[in-house]
């Protein structure tokens, strides 16, 4: 799996992709609560496309959102939807790109499969937290179904690992707080000492 094919990948998709969401309003409350979303807090949402959730954090009034994506379309289209100034987009690669300050939560939503060192990606999302933040990696349905979904972007994803697998790869001074997979959805966060 190359970094430039996902990019691409996720370029030619960028268009449509608000069109194909398919939203659950109660699931994605489940992964927010998991990652600690709440007010006054600062949020990394790492590869967060075209800002699906960008409206669910400021219903939440965190103080600072910034989005990340490798994908410069799902980048444009996002700085696009980000009006209000608590949120800022960057287009570029979380594992180089320097931030200006460390987030209470990270977000990866919908989006672990595409990144191509699961291990090295955990350890930089960890680093990029405060003491206390938290980090959420989840998606809006079971292993099975994103096996499933997966199936049109061979080759620039590869198989999520299950809860267990994941934390594992977990740097130390992560505790686990959530890791589940069921029939409708997946979430693990952990909080840096």
């Amino acid at each position: 799996m190359d970094k430039k094919e996902v990019a691409a990948f996720f370029d030619r998709w960028a268009a449509d992709w608000d069109a194909d969401m398919i939203r659950d309003d109660r699931k994605i409350g489940q992964i927010l609560d998991a990652a600690c979303v709440g007010e006054g807090c600062s949020v990394l949402d790492v590869a967060c496309g075209t800002g699906v959730l960008f409206p669910d954090y400021l219903a939440r009034n965190a103080a600072h959102v910034t989005g990340i994506d490798l994908s410069a379309e799902m980048a444009r289209i996002a700085a696009d939807k980000a009006s209000d100034p608590r949120i800022e987009v960057i287009c570029g690669d979380v594992e180089t790109t320097c931030f200006d300050r460390l987030y209470d939560c990270c977000v990866v939503y919908n989006a672990f499969p595409h990144f191509v060192d699961p291990k090295r990606v955990l350890g930089r999302l960890s680093a990029l937290l405060a003491p206390g933040g938290v980090l959420c990696v989840a998606h809006g349905m079971s292993l099975e179904a994103l096996e499933r979904h997966h199936q049109r972007a061979r080759g620039v994803s590869r198989t999520m690992l299950a809860p267990n697998e994941l934390c594992a790869l977990l740097p130390p001074g992560m505790e686990v707080l959530t890791a589940v997979a069921d029939d409708e959805k997946y979430i693990v966060a952990a909080r840096r000492a």
